[in-house]
């Protein structure tokens, strides 16, 4: 949650509308990304940061006083994506980055792709339960 309100946002647009002006862009950039990648999933605000919702909780975003972070939401893909994420701050399961610098789209896509996918076979196999 932004440092200099601390009241609780109610969507996406008041979270990053209550940022640093220069976090805002890349969280801008962050959500198209997620949102490119599935179009229907359901933005809300848990745990008081961006969620996205795509049959289960697929993916967050948010600030801490250095970067913005995206949190993939599954400690098997980031060991899994070891590799792939070397020149990307890590913590657990979340992503970090400065904010104002290039970001790794295609590897941003990757994530959410998996994560979408994971869902939906978690759905599917619940539905046949």
């Amino acid at each position: 949650m932004s440092r200099a309100n601390t009241s609780t946002p109610l969507n996406i647009d008041d979270y990053i509308a209550m940022q640093p002006e220069t976090f805002r862009s890349t969280l801008e950039e962050l959500r198209a990304i997620i949102k490119s990648v599935v179009p229907k999933a359901e933005e809300s605000i848990s745990y008081q940061v961006p969620s996205f919702k795509h049959y289960y909780m697929l993916v967050a975003i948010g600030t801490n006083k250095k970067y913005c972070s995206l949190y993939t939401m599954s400690s098997t893909l980031t060991k899994e994506l070891k590799d792939e994420l070397k020149g990307v701050t890590v913590s657990g399961m979340t992503l970090h980055f400065l904010p104002g610098t290039k970001l790794p789209t295609a590897l941003i896509k990757k994530i959410v792709k998996a994560r979408a996918k994971e869902n939906e076979t978690k759905a599917l196999t619940k539905k046949k339960s």
